[in-house]
């Protein structure tokens, strides 16, 4: 893969970070010292896999590659559900020098179409359930990857040994993610062993983590968080993670008493199904004492959905924030409760941040502006695309986030809006954060969203789309009266849409632009 296009500082950083180990050496570190200790649990299949059982998985999985003809550096996609497959190819793909690409399971034919187009991998590990879109796929578009059918808990491969691949440094490309393309053509964002160690390195040290901790995570393994937030950082620690195949409000309790996770990775949709789910039983809370905390992430959290949490569930809630371009690494609130501040994603977590205008000119507190990062989990370029990463990159490592918001006093950082998604009427800019708040504010809002669609006399007007808790009543007349109480006239939604649900990433993140794109009046 090429590194054409890199900024000179990034390159800086990347090299300054290749003490970081490869992920070869650090599952084979947890293989010896404690091989009999679990790794993952596979709740539907009832197997788990030790570290042990790891190691030797992602031999195999090298092996099979090799037997392809794969040479380090390639890329390997997969199309897989969460379970031991997905982890085995995922991180048996890295560790053996080659570059793994997940595909979203989610994934239009068009973005899989680019992808496979784009990314050209030389193999695709699928489910039965997806081998036969991506062999139609590979047919529309002349991809000539070798698409190989697995099962999810198992991969059924013929083993062997492989042969260890030379010279990998920490500063190699592991990873081709790409993203949900809602706002253009998906970008491959190149991530290196060094920038996803470090990021699953600075969660572990900053939440304490130990080989004794466990984590339950239901977030997907074509995403960034349940990559680098669950996956990675058990990698660095040693721990352990329960990864099921899928969310499910109604086993959720069932899974803590069952696996006594010490933590939870969770998003805020997840939350306000889980507020709107069964009550865990008298044996899930006690095993939920055992859970110092849950982190969400990957999109704002209500304030008033973490409070209801916290209350009902009594496990604290430290809200954080990533994107893909920075390995999911970016803020997180401290881990000490009484330092949080509820409606922020926090303090710069392993990386400097700061807020600037348009034309780059640092603002001070309490300014809202773009927010910048930069550190040695910063991606390491867009693939092929060395025009895009010169505009996200700055030439000394800055990375252009997208996100709107401000700093305070104190240096807790605080989103209002994405620079693509600002509502503008009538001149004004207006966050679609705060009318989603004021909407989830109502007792019978499950989820909800803003976004601007046209109109002729303020430019823009605002769209809310709404989806009520099951049995609850709302009417339009009673959302309007609720926001202007909440928001004033100004701000209050023209448009009420009640929707089934909201279009989302596979974060959970609402992807408001295509929920504008398909409004009409």
């Amino acid at each position: 893969m090429s590194a054409k296009g890199r900024p000179e500082r990034a390159q800086a950083s990347q090299r300054a970070a290749r003490r970081e180990i490869h992920f070869r050496d650090a599952i084979a570190a947890n293989a010896r010292r404690a091989p009999d200790a679990p790794f993952a649990f596979a709740p539907e299949a009832g197997s788990t896999m030790t570290w042990g059982g790891l190691a030797h998985t992602c031999e195999t999985v090298a092996s099979e590659l090799q037997r392809l003809d794969c040479a380090p550096g390639d890329i390997v996609a997969f199309m897989l559900p969460n379970g031991l497959s997905a982890l085995s190819v995922f991180l048996g793909t890295m560790a053996g020098g080659y570059v793994v690409a997940p595909v979203n399971l989610l994934a239009q034919d068009a973005h899989l179409d680019y992808m496979l187009g784009h990314a050209r991998p030389r193999v695709a590990f699928a489910s039965a359930e997806f081998a036969p879109r991506l062999r139609e796929a590979c047919a529309r578009t002349g991809a000539t990857a070798h698409v190989l059918e697995v099962g999810v808990d198992g991969l059924d491969l013929r083993g062997g040994r492989a042969t260890a691949a030379s010279n990998l440094a920490g500063d190699a490309p592991a990873m081709l993610m790409y993203t949900s393309g809602t706002t253009g053509l998906p970008k491959g964002v190149v991530l290196t062993h060094a920038s996803m160690l470090y990021a699953g390195s600075a969660v572990a040290a900053h939440q304490g983590l130990r080989a004794s901790d466990r984590v339950l995570s239901s977030l997907p393994l074509y995403h960034i968080n349940g990559q680098c937030i669950a996956t990675v950082s058990a990698v660095v620690c040693g721990g352990s993670l329960v990864m099921p195949h899928r969310f499910s409000a109604s086993q959720w309790w069932p899974l803590v008493e069952r696996y006594r996770p010490t933590w939870l990775n969770l998003v805020p949709t997840i939350i306000a199904y889980l507020l709107n789910g069964p009550d865990p039983t008298p044996a899930q809370r006690e095993a939920l004492a055992g859970v110092r905390y849950a982190r969400s992430a990957s999109a704002p959290l209500s304030p008033d959905q973490q409070r209801a949490f916290e209350s009902r569930f009594g496990v604290p809630v430290i809200e954080a924030m990533g994107l893909t371009e920075s390995a999911s690494v970016a803020f997180c609130n401290p881990m000490q409760l009484a330092a949080r501040r509820i409606g922020s994603p926090g303090l710069p977590l392993a990386v400097e941040a700061r807020v600037v205008t348009r034309d780059g000119v640092v603002l001070g507190h309490g300014e809202t502006g773009q927010i910048e990062i930069r550190g040695p989990n910063v991606m390491r370029e867009y693939f092929r695309a060395p025009e895009l990463t010169a505009q996200a990159l700055s030439s000394d490592g800055w990375l252009a986030t997208g996100d709107l918001g401000h700093r305070d006093a104190d240096g807790y950082y605080f989103i209002t809006g994405r620079t693509k998604e600002l509502i503008i009427k009538g001149g004004e800019n207006i966050a679609p954060r705060e009318i989603d708040e004021a909407l989830l504010r109502h007792p019978a809002v499950l989820e909800a969203a803003a976004a601007g669609v046209p109109d002729r006399a303020y430019g823009q007007e605002i769209a809310a789309f709404i989806v009520v808790k099951p049995d609850a009543a709302l009417s339009e007349d009673d959302v309007r009266a609720h926001c202007l109480r909440e928001l004033g006239r100004y701000k209050t939604p023209r448009y009420v849409r009640f929707v089934s649900d909201l279009p989302k990433g596979p974060s959970g993140k609402v992807q408001r632009m295509k929920l504008a794109e398909t409004f009409a009046p």
